[in-house]
């Protein structure tokens, strides 16, 4: 029978691994070097200014935390359910990997810590001996996380202990030997660089504050815990580091140039302290080994959250008996092990502190994106004014190219070829995030503007609606539909539905989402919406008068060519009413789908009526744009009574296509049949394409049928078009007059 996972509390599952994260190796490696390079006052704006960026990206943290229920993966769940899925995997992804190589580190610097009172064993081993410690150390915090999260955390509370108990051995140790008064000058002697140098090796001391926020999945009541806990810990951890640099700046126990020494390190704190290196070393050894539990309890829960959400292999997200991660536990420790011998181990610090630091910056971004764009669910218990957190933000990139300007733009880059690989698998998240109320924002401002402005003629795009029965069954004329507005215009892809069926009408939405997914499975974009009508014929009329919004009004209407004959009829019908709207008109009909080869054909059969010849030859140009249509020959042909007729209108084509700057053959046939009809099926049966005007007016719908029927029988795609717009809607690259 399968144990009930532990949950943890505010004090030990955020609080106390914050805290030790945050009062690790550097405290006691750094600050007297700190302290003897730009003095006491200097000291307390690092520590202020460091802090200050902690705390805000903590503000941000706790008031995501508050709005929402969080999940196993900590940051990287806060971040995937506000900005998305692709920003989160390019931030976790990363992070994961960041949290595992910490752990390399961290017990890296513990046996360097632990051989240092025995450098005899490393010339005893040749070197090895640090290694095999390492891995020891590794395979130690590994088994033990992945055994049971409860275990390790109660192991921390000793540790706090020692690591509290260490500074109050050097408030003593300070007070009970020679004060003087605060040195405050700043001398630089082993930091010629200066002062942001020193600033940027301090800072990752007060880094780490985000241990608790990873066990987010364990925690009892996450919106409770988090920002309790981790703000508790950054408050503690700042308040302690202002107290520190006070003590070293008036002790007369220890010179300026003692303690700028980049060698004394941790005999700073052993020679002031009571009980000196007794109670120190423990303290830095439990320090280290805390935050390597920290970072290995963090690490797979993360890789368990990507795995859930699909990012990476399913079965790394399956859980012992007990509700650990065990099988991302030790791949993560093997991945720590295999890191002890890449060499260079400083080299690669650098990197994964800057990249560690990318996860402040997307805290703070998503939490200033979730005020900017007002989202009527974005409800938090801490309110944090987006500008404060855009400022955490800003801050924590200035750190970025303060520690290393290469990794910096490594970071970003990495994660950038992360966002883009991700956007590219078209992800299916099930969750809404801020990056739908951002398009909505933008899709707002964009709409109020155009609303204010009078759209010209050169600015015309088109803007579709289809109506299909079925997608998949339709798919091809759907290719074509799409091809017209690619790059430029609006598809939107409708289905009617009556309240009679009733199974349809509960699933209006699903079906929209389905019919998404078989737009994606072709490659295809555009809007697909389910509207709901008591009468089909009607429906259409007025979903097609009325669609669209101020500013994106719809100013084409596409039908397929029914296969009923009550079917045509009603379009007809539709379309006869639909001809005072100023929607134009497309009736296609697809007998054979478009050839793959590139040099295509497209014939324009130009009557000299209604305008149809201009609408037609802006369609074949917006389709010549497609790369599969690149190099397709533009025929245009008319029928005419006689040569001086032939001569005008050879004529005016010639300068309607000069002044649309397209290139076109043009074919003027003198007329020496009455079946017009016969002339364009004899002329046309090889094109690929054929447009053809659609007249308006005429109620015998029984032989304007017939019409249509034959020359759809005979050409492979034909396009039925019919210009309702008003002139002055009418695009710029047509002739001004009537053809």
């Amino acid at each position: 029978m399968s144990k009930k996972p532990h949950k943890f509390g505010t004090f030990l599952g955020v609080y106390t691994p914050s805290i030790l994260t945050i009062l690790g190796l550097i405290m006691y490696l750094r600050f007297g070097w700190v302290v003897g390079n730009v003095g006491y006052m200097k000291t307390v704006l690092i520590v202020l200014m460091a802090s200050s960026i902690t705390f805000i990206t903590g503000l941000s943290a706790s008031a995501i935390a508050t709005n929402i229920k969080v999940g196993v993966g900590g940051e990287y769940y806060m971040i995937s359910r506000s900005l998305g899925l692709e920003p989160g995997g390019a931030i976790g992804i990363p992070l994961y990997l960041c949290r595992t190589l910490s752990v390399t580190f961290y017990c890296y610097g513990l046996s360097e810590a632990i051989l240092a009172l025995w450098p005899e064993s490393r010339d005893m081993f040749q070197g090895y001996s640090l290694q095999g410690l390492t891995i020891l150390f590794i395979v130690l915090v590994t088994a033990l996380s992945g055994k049971s999260a409860k275990l390790v955390l109660k192991s921390q509370i000793p540790i706090m202990i020692i690591v509290g108990a260490s500074i109050l051995a050097l408030v003593i140790g300070v007070l009970t030997k020679d004060l003087q008064a605060p040195t405050t000058a700043a001398t630089y002697s082993t930091a010629p660089k200066g002062f942001w140098y020193v600033f940027a090796v301090f800072f990752p001391a007060v880094t780490g504050f985000t241990a608790g926020i990873g066990l987010s999945g364990d925690l009892k009541d996450p919106q409770k815990s988090i920002p309790r806990g981790t703000l508790g810990a950054v408050v503690s951890g700042a308040l302690i580091y202002l107290i520190v640099p006070l003590l070293l700046a008036i002790t007369g126990a220890l010179t300026l140039e003692q303690m700028a020494d980049p060698e004394a390190g941790v005999t700073i704190w052993t020679r002031l302290a009571v009980f000196g290196p007794w109670i120190i070393y423990p303290a830095v050894w439990g320090a280290v080994l805390s935050s390597a539990f920290g970072s290995i309890l963090g690490g797979p829960r993360i890789l368990q959250a990507l795995s859930m959400d699909g990012l990476v292999p399913k079965f790394l997200a399956k859980l012992s008996p007990s509700g650990q991660p065990t099988i991302a536990t030790w791949i993560s420790g093997a991945i720590a092990i295999g890191a002890v011998f890449l060499g260079g181990l400083n080299t690669i610090a650098q990197y994964v502190s800057v990249l560690f630091l990318t996860l402040y910056v997307a805290v703070n971004v998503s939490a200033a994106v979730e005020q900017l764009i007002k989202e009527p669910s974005y409800r938090p218990k801490i309110h944090v004014p987006w500008f404060v957190s855009l400022l955490g933000a800003a801050a924590a990139m200035l750190v970025m190219w303060l520690i290393n300007p290469l990794a910096f733009i490594f970071a970003l880059g990495l994660e950038a070829l992360i966002f883009i690989y991700l956007m590219s698998k078209k992800l299916e998240q099930q969750w809404g995030d801020a990056s739908t109320g951002i398009w909505m924002h933008l899709s707002r401002f964009a709409l109020l503007r155009l609303n204010t402005k009078k759209v010209h003629t050169r600015n015309w795009r088109p803007i579709i609606i289809l109506f299909v029965r079925e997608l998949k069954g339709h798919m091809q004329l759907v290719k074509f539909t799409e091809m017209l507005g690619q790059n430029s215009g609006l598809l939107t892809i409708s289905k009617l539905i009556t309240f009679k069926n009733r199974e349809e009408l509960v699933r209006r939405n699903e079906i929209a989402f389905e019919m998404q997914k078989d737009l994606a499975a072709e490659g295809l974009q555009a809007l697909t919406e389910v509207n709901v009508v008591s009468d089909l014929k009607q429906g259409m009329y007025q979903v097609a008068a009325s669609h669209g919004m101020a500013g994106v009004k719809t100013n084409t209407v596409v039908f397929g060519w029914s296969r009923t004959e009550e079917g045509r009829i009603q379009e007809l019908q539709v379309i006869q009413e639909l001809a005072n709207s100023r929607k134009n008109i497309l009736m296609v009909h697809c007998n054979k789908p478009f050839p793959k080869r590139q040099k295509k054909r497209i014939d324009i059969w130009w009557r000299g009526e209604d305008r149809n010849g201009d609408l037609m030859l802006l369609l074949s140009y917006l389709i010549s744009l497609n790369r599969k249509w690149k190099k397709t020959v533009i025929n245009i042909f008319s029928v005419v009574h006689s040569d001086a007729e032939k001569n005008r209108r050879e004529h005016h084509i010639l300068y309607s296509l000069k002044e649309a700057r397209i290139q076109a053959k043009i074919h003027v046939l003198i007329k020496d049949s009455e079946d017009i009809v016969g002339i364009l099926i004899g002329k046309s049966a090889k094109a690929d394409l054929v447009f053809s005007g659609l007249a308006r007016g005429n109620s015998d719908f029984a032989s304007r049928i017939a019409v249509l029927e034959r020359i759809a029988n005979h050409l492979k795609v034909v396009v039925f078009v019919q210009n309702n717009g008003m002139e002055t809607e009418t695009p710029v690259i047509f002739s001004p007059s009537k053809t």
